[in-house]
């Protein structure tokens, strides 16, 4: 499929989808948005595919927001009243995807662009990035999940200050309030994400699958659904042929080889 905001390239078990818009820092319009979507649905059934990473075009963004020339000329909310949905749709898609995705932050990943790497499992950054969500000094508020997920993530308050100020956070500063995982030079964030995935991309897929399913539903849950969440899973787990290779590969002290079945 031909993608107009979007490049998806693959390479051994890693799909990496790059929104390719540079000369607006890659923001984010809702072509964007469905084309995304409909690359997660190109490859979520493409078992050669174990982890997905998701980036922007160039050195300078990661994706910096929403496209305001578009919404600067929207009238009213009756023009969002589908779009917005959707999007939300989108993030949760991503956020529920059966494959890890990973967030290789290369840059600005304001607004919208830390709200799709909230939905992400795992956010690696540059020492470059600057992350925040500045809805507010449009007079709006973030609008895919940004006030649900960071609070979830963060705690009440800091996601509070974050939403109610506006203001822009270091790479550094994200990585201490637990917003990314982990910051890396520049030079050094392709080499990071790729051993990362590289070690995701050997381990179960049906046990990723069902460990990411157990935590995003059990976060919603209180902790006896949660428990019965994650028996679930592990069931899941312990009948599938790679719990058996798993299990032989440990007696014969050897490097499992998953097949994800």
């Amino acid at each position: 499929m031909k993608y107009e905001d979007i490049v998806l390239t693959k390479k051994g078990a890693v799909a990496t989808i790059t929104v390719d818009r540079p000369k607006v820092l890659n923001a984010i319009r809702f072509n964007t948005m469905l084309e995304i979507k409909n690359v997660l649905d190109e490859i979520a059934d493409d078992d050669s595919i174990r982890v997905v990473v998701l980036t922007g075009a160039g050195e300078k963004a990661f994706i910096a927001g929403g496209d305001i020339s578009i919404m600067a000329n929207t009238e009213g909310y009756l023009d969002l009243i589908h779009e917005l949905p959707a999007g939300q749709q989108v993030c949760y898609n991503i956020e529920n995807f059966p494959k890890p995705v990973i967030a290789r932050i290369n840059g600005i990943a304001l607004g919208g662009g830390t709200e799709l790497a909230l939905c992400c499992d795992i956010r690696i950054a540059s020492y470059t990035a600057i992350l925040g969500v500045p809805e507010i000094k449009l007079g709006i508020i973030p609008g895919y999940g940004g006030t649900q997920r960071l609070p979830r993530l963060l705690g009440v308050g800091k996601a509070k200050e974050l939403v109610f100020t506006g203001d822009h956070i270091s790479a550094q500063e994200a990585k201490e309030i637990g917003l990314v995982n982990q910051v890396v030079g520049k030079d050094d964030l392709d080499e990071a994400v790729e051993k990362l995935c590289q070690k995701l991309a050997s381990k179960s897929p049906i046990a990723l699958a069902m460990g990411k399913e157990a935590i995003n539903q059990g976060m919603q849950a209180d902790i006896r659904t949660g428990m019965s969440i994650e028996a679930r899973c592990y069931l899941m787990c312990f009948g599938s042929q790679d719990r058996v290779e798993g299990m032989n590969a440990f007696m014969e002290k050897r490097k499992p080889e998953f097949k994800g079945y």
